[in-house]
């Protein structure tokens, strides 16, 4: 149930509106926090777990960490293991974030290119435009300084269908596959960041098994929580995803997923450290106990974000006359709305005055992100800046409104960009 839903059937054992304040009692109560999609939520009850590993911790630091640390950790592998259908729980390790993942990935990734005699330098990797900045950067660092190039696949925004996707994705492996050279690896994102989109990676992976590219990832920062994981249906060698984004962890805590179980990428994943804070890796359990309060647990978990989150961003459309960056079914908990033109959002930075705008004039917490016009678009006439709202179990249809009523605020008193120093 969302938090704006009336309470349960009397006699369920359902969360019910109270509880559910009260889990979430800890954040701001004068935000609207429509940003779930940066660093997540924890519940009062899987904070109150995390403590208690605290001081088990702080009471006996050797008896924990030779009795109870290590068994704790597998069995929230087995939980993962169990959530994304792996077939095997060596195939699971757990990290500090998605980013940390990738950086195993590529090392191990660019380190197998110095032994294959088949490596030739110009071999290239793939990965998306919209692909996480810290990413981006850690691909094109490892790539190049193993003798290959770089090749971003250029997305559409706003998109009207997943085919689009798919086309340009296959223009950009003609592009990487030309004068006879191979594409080593594909890192592909499940949900994009900024723009947020939903990607076909399945049909995707297919498309790089069918192509002979050698090694594919699956970057699912946002995705575990918000979307279904099957990682066998997907057939990708890597995938990862935070812990901390849409399941509820504390920050932070991510799985990597590996299909071909490596000794020396699984020691990458899981170093040793003695001092090392483990506890946001070892609540998994209380966290599927609390997502199970809800009905349909966290698949219907997934659904009511869904529908709440594409509902609030139609009514945000609606009433500032945009439209949607993409449709409902390439959207998950997160979606992109046209902001009037109006308000010029003409830069990055624009985009950053106008959410720092919102954060302290109107108390609501969203992300803009800065569409450049494209070659023959005019730039006044183009929808260039868009929110990115999220919906969470915690969020009511009045944080949606606050959000509207400051833009249409803005509007009514011809407020622009340019009217805030840097």
């Amino acid at each position: 149930m969302a938090a704006d839903d009336d309470n349960p059937k009397p006699g369920s054992n359902y969360i019910t509106q109270s509880e559910l304040r009260s889990e979430f009692s800890h954040h701001d109560p004068t935000i609207a926090r429509i940003n779930n999609g940066s660093f997540g939520c924890c519940p009062a009850t899987i904070i109150a777990a995390q403590q208690r590993h605290h001081l088990l911790l702080l009471r006996q630091p050797d008896y924990y960490h030779a009795k109870l640390l290590k068994p704790s950790i597998l069995h929230s592998r087995r939980l993962i293991q169990t959530l994304i259908n792996a077939d095997h729980i060596d195939e699971i390790s757990i990290v500090d974030n998605a980013t940390t993942a990738a950086a195993v990935v590529l090392q191990h990734t660019t380190s197998s290119f110095s032994l294959s005699s088949n490596f030739h330098p110009g071999d290239a990797a793939l990965i998306l435009h919209y692909a996480y900045g810290a990413v981006k950067k850690s691909v094109q660092a490892y790539i190049t300084r193993a003798g290959g190039h770089v090749i971003e696949v250029h997305l559409p925004f706003p998109v009207k269908s997943a085919s689009e996707i798919v086309l340009e994705f296959r223009k950009a492996l003609r592009t990487g596959k030309s004068n006879g050279r191979r594409i080593r690896l594909a890192v592909i994102d499940h949900i994009t960041s900024m723009p947020c989109v939903i990607i076909p990676v399945k049909e995707l992976v297919q498309i790089c098994r069918n192509e002979g590219v050698d090694t594919i990832f699956i970057d699912g920062a946002h995705a575990i929580g918000n979307l279904p994981i099957d990682v066998k249906s997907i057939g990708a060698d890597f995938y990862t995803s935070n812990l901390h984004k849409w399941l509820f962890c504390p920050p932070s805590a991510a799985f990597l997923y590996s299909k071909k179980t490596s000794e020396e990428l699984m020691d990458a994943a899981t170093a040793w450290m003695g001092t090392r804070d483990y506890s946001a890796q070892l609540v998994l359990p209380e966290v599927i106990e609390f997502v199970n309060r809800f009905e349909g647990g966290i698949s219907g978990i997934m659904k009511r974000n869904h529908d709440k989150v594409v509902e609030m961003g139609e009514m945000l459309a609606g009433a500032w006359g945009s439209e949607l960056g993409a449709p409902p079914e390439m959207c998950a908990s997160l979606a992109m709305v046209g902001l009037p033109v109006c308000l010029g959002v003409k830069s990055d930075l624009d985009a950053l005055k106008l959410r720092r705008h919102l954060r302290e004039c109107f108390k609501v917490e969203v992300p803009i992100y800065y569409r450049a016009p494209l070659e023959g678009e005019v730039d006044d006439s183009v929808t260039t800046g868009y929110v990115r709202i999220s919906h969470q179990v915690y969020n009511v249809v009045n944080d949606y409104y606050r959000l509207r009523d400051a833009v249409i605020k803005l509007v009514e008193v011809g407020w622009t960009c340019a009217l805030l120093s840097k």
